[in-house]
């Protein structure tokens, strides 16, 4: 199973994000556990994610949940701002694999 940890500031869109992005999971027949979380929560819940994607919004915490993700040895990055506006879960679960299998 891929747990898939998304970083909002409040969680409304990231919401509708991981329903989409569970809808697509689902539709390929990927396992995937996905979950969103406000900034205060990022560094207790990475000790259980397999990815972390960071809201936009969010992209100047990158390098203080890098030093995390690093000690945890999982791969971050910020979620494509037009995936995400779009609220594409597609793109945005695409972007979590590329980066669970680099």
């Amino acid at each position: 199973m891929k747990k898939i940890l998304l970083a909002c500031s409040a969680g409304m869109s990231t919401s509708l994000l991981v329903s989409r992005m569970e809808e697509e999971a689902k539709a390929r027949g990927i396992d995937a556990e996905i979950w969103a979380v406000t900034q205060d929560h990022v560094p207790s819940e990475m000790e259980r994610a397999d990815v972390l994607l960071i809201g936009p919004q969010m992209h100047f915490l990158k390098d203080k949940f890098s030093e995390i993700a690093e000690e945890l040895k999982i791969p971050l990055d910020v979620i494509d701002h037009m995936a995400y506006g779009r609220v594409d879960g597609k793109a945005v679960l695409n972007q979590a694999l590329e980066l669970l299998s680099a």
